[in-house]
């Protein structure tokens, strides 16, 4: 399952993110999400977990909870939406 992690500190990193879940099971990746320019955090990550049923003990009990004095919200990613670059114009003609 994917994890959406948000309000995160800026000095979190992918390290501390893992750590965060990994008592509630196996964590296949965990990423803080960083600008591209700055290289500066976001303040929001994700964390993948193949076990569903401990992926959703780790939702259930740290959203809400506090790192680093900022309470953070954890759900289940959603799927990425994607972009369109197709924009109306109403036609002049």
């Amino acid at each position: 399952m994917n994890i959406y992690v948000s309000n995160l500190s800026f000095i979190v990193r992918d390290e501390d993110l893992r750590e965060f879940f990994v008592e509630y099971g196996e964590v296949s990746s965990a990423r803080v999400i960083t600008d591209k320019a700055t290289g500066r955090s976001r303040g929001f990550g994700f964390v993948e977990m193949p076990d569903d049923e401990a992926a959703r003990k780790a939702i259930k009990e740290l959203d809400g909870g506090t790192v680093d004095g900022r309470a953070i919200k954890v759900t289940e990613a959603r799927p990425r939406e994607e972009k369109s670059n197709n924009r109306s114009y109403a036609s002049k003609w």
